[in-house]
């Protein structure tokens, strides 16, 4: 039986240290993103999509433009015309730039309910909200798909025509072919496969085998407080953002690649958060406000409601997962293999090649192989949330672990 030493008392284990932001907290005088104020300042509401997959066919904004107190429409149209090449964001994070303006604004076509089309800036909220359903937009709307495994399906509805599809466990998203460019349509954004040993020898030379499928479903990180943003671009050309973030210097950096603007041109100001768990790794609100702001000549906030945050925000990604292992009588690992299907949501991006790296990684395990698929459906873009593709990956191989102690007679701790 293990003994247990006393080592005397710490410094901080144990002790209550003080929390220095919580005093403001307490009293009311911390300020968060819906509490900026400034002279001028305009409200913006978002237009978002009624259906989950449909092509843009015209945007008409001239009601919304007409009505009094409207200061600025934006579309799609007013952001810049991106590349699609893919850039190193920071340390090794991966983006394509065109999939994140498209996602924030739609362009020529929604990939899920609540994407966000047009939005508005207006003297008062009651005016902006009326303004939006002023807009009028023609769709035609298309077969949606919500889940992977049907969206792999030969005969599946599309979301992106021109995608390329990637074999890079980095999960470094493609982009889209070109217009004249041949190329076989698929919603599969990335399918890569990691081996090792010799998995058919590995599996005769066990024992017992246990084979497992898992799904689970989307799971929003259910932050407390809403995005909002603020945006006030000076007639100097200098834009000042104050946002609900989990960083002001990604902020900084994704406002500028979607807006194309020099980054020393960007001041992202910190506020207080209310919750993020991954979730406020992106920027949703912060180009739009900036465009409305550049349009008007006056700051704009827009603040999400609790539905805007569930339907256009990023949650955990969607899986679907099989494990089988074996093992000898002793409790030997002889062999592991998973295949593991994550939903990307709308762009290409879930969380898979972090479930793959993960996942066996507290055993010896001397014959693997595992298989992942990055996969695009009618759903927002997922987005982090605490050990992203983890937990679930984790969960999977744990249940089949206990399984197959039960089966061996032993103790699964063992």
């Amino acid at each position: 039986m293990a003994t247990t030493t006393n080592i005397g008392p710490f410094k901080v284990v144990g002790t209550t240290p003080i929390r220095h932001d919580g005093l403001d907290k307490v009293t009311g005088n911390a300020r968060f993103s819906n509490d900026v104020n400034m002279p001028g300042l305009l409200y913006g509401k978002v237009l978002r999509s009624p259906h989950s997959h449909a092509i843009i066919k015209s945007i008409d904004t001239s009601g919304a433009e007409a009505l009094e107190g409207v200061k600025a429409v934006a579309t799609s149209a007013d952001f810049p015309q991106l590349s699609g090449l893919v850039e190193d964001l920071v340390e090794g994070s991966l983006h394509n730039f065109l999939f994140m303006s498209n996602n924030i604004l739609a362009k020529e076509k929604v990939l899920y309910k609540g994407h966000a089309i047009a939005a508005v800036a207006a003297t008062t909220t009651q005016i902006a909200e009326a303004a939006v359903e002023l807009i009028k937009v023609d769709y035609e709307v298309l077969k949606p798909v919500t889940d992977a495994r049907e969206a792999m399906r030969p005969d599946a509805p599309i979301l992106h025509p021109r995608l390329v599809s990637m074999s890079n466990a980095a999960l470094r998203p493609g982009g889209y072919r070109k217009e004249d460019e041949i190329g076989e349509e698929t919603n599969i954004a990335n399918h890569f496969e990691f081996r090792l040993g010799d998995i058919d020898q590995g599996f005769k030379n066990s024992d017992e085998i246990v084979e497992r499928e898992f799904h689970t479903s989307p799971v929003h990180q259910g932050y407390i407080e809403p995005h909002a943003a603020t945006a006030h671009w000076s007639a100097d050309g200098k834009l000042t953002i104050w946002s609900s973030s989990q960083g002001q210097f990604m902020v900084r950096e994704q406002t500028s690649r979607v807006l194309n603007i020099p980054i020393s041109h960007i001041k992202a100001v910190p506020m207080e958060i209310g919750g993020g768990f991954g979730g406020k790794l992106l920027v949703y609100l912060e180009p739009v406000v900036a465009v409305l702001s550049k349009k008007s000549g006056h700051p704009v906030k827009i603040a999400m409601s609790r539905a805007d945050v569930l339907e256009a925000t990023g949650p955990t990604a969607g899986s679907h997962i099989k494990v089988r292992m074996g093992a000898t009588k002793d409790g030997k690992i002889t062999a592991a293999e998973a295949q593991l299907i994550y939903e990307a949501g709308a762009y290409p991006g879930s969380p898979v090649s972090g479930g793959c790296q993960c996942m066996f990684g507290p055993y010896v395990i001397p014959n693997g192989y595992l298989e992942g698929f990055d996969v695009v459906v009618n759903r927002p873009k997922s987005a982090a949330y605490r050990a992203p593709g983890v937990p679930v990956a984790a969960f999977a191989v744990e249940s089949v672990v206990d399984e197959l102690a039960e089966k061996l007679g032993i103790d699964a701790l063992q």
